[in-house]
């Protein structure tokens, strides 16, 4: 059977044009007052192609993100025919477990100088559709740190502000090893540290007022903030602290720097930042963590194999 090639509502285009028809439409769509799109489970995912950034060495690295159309539902979708990148995969590390609504700049994969005019094939079948992202080299598809810092909504209503030209991402290592083992319910401590460039200054989400309209950019709140999250593996992990969501949660308090009233939280003094994780069931999981200055992030994943 042909598949048919969908352009998933446009979320690759870069174009300045493009770009602004398609931080409008997202932001239409996943307000949660049009009562018709807010679906809190049952629906399925799009997977996005960002687009390619151009390497010092020649190289290219291919951009893709999603779209879960649900505003709860957490799916898993292990590597293999249901969620597979072709040619060269299945696995190309891209992540098994997808949040709510869109996850921009997920992960990335990196293709030869001579790439050219070949295409990789992310496919992902969600609650019985499957649905496509295709990725190439195609000139509109470009994009560089201020599309990225502009489709994350750091430049506020305007889309942009001075502060983004020179912005730079986090940096963010781990202390001890990436390759841990863990017993059930029995918690493990790992240590993250982060450093920024205080670049955009720290601004907080607004909270949200009936007399104001809604938004037609993305907006986010800015400065230096971090979280874990799970990438891979299915069953439930716990974090104390509680983590900031890592997806655009735009509505009101919803622990969410898209969501209204999210205030960025003090950094430790000494950067370090300490968590405690639980697992209640045992697997292999990848837990991601990511440090945003609200236009730029830095990501690291440790693994954990967890038995009874």
């Amino acid at each position: 059977m042909q598949r048919r090639r969908t352009r998933n509502s446009g979320l690759a285009a870069v174009s300045r044009i493009v770009y602004c028809l398609v931080i409008f439409w997202f932001a239409v769509l996943s307000d949660p007052v049009y009562a018709q799109q807010a679906y809190m489970t049952g629906q399925t995912i799009a997977p996005a192609y960002e687009g390619w950034e151009q390497n010092s060495d020649g190289s290219y690295t291919l951009v893709f993100g999603y779209m879960n159309r649900n505003w709860d539902e957490e799916i898993n979708v292990p590597s293999g025919p249901g969620n597979s990148i072709e040619p060269g995969g299945p696995d190309q590390g891209q992540p098994t477990r997808f949040y709510p609504r869109r996850n921009r700049f997920t992960f990335r994969i990196q293709v030869p100088a001579d790439f050219g005019e070949k295409e990789l094939v992310w496919t992902l079948t969600t609650n019985g559709k499957t649905e496509y992202a295709y990725a190439s080299l195609k000139r509109d598809y470009f994009i560089d740190d201020l599309v990225v810092q502009a489709n994350y909504g750091a430049g506020g209503a305007a889309a942009t502000t001075p502060e983004l030209a020179g912005n730079e991402a986090p940096t963010l290592s781990i202390e001890g090893a990436t390759e841990l083992r863990a017993n059930v319910s029995d918690p493990i401590t790992l240590v993250a540290v982060s450093t920024d460039d205080g670049k955009p200054r720290a601004r907080s989400m607004l909270a949200s007022s009936p007399s104001r309209p809604g938004r037609i950019t993305t907006d986010t709140a800015t400065g230096h903030r971090f979280s874990w999250f799970v990438y891979r593996g299915s069953g439930e992990v716990g974090f104390d602290p509680p983590q900031t969501k890592v997806w655009e949660d735009t509505r009101d308090n919803g622990n969410s720097p898209w969501s209204p009233g999210w205030k960025t939280p003090d950094v430790p003094e000494d950067g370090r930042w300490v968590t405690d994780v639980t697992f209640n069931e045992p697997g292999r999981y990848v837990l991601r963590a990511i440090a945003h200055d609200g236009g730029l992030a830095t990501t690291r994943d440790v693994t954990v194999t967890v038995t009874r």
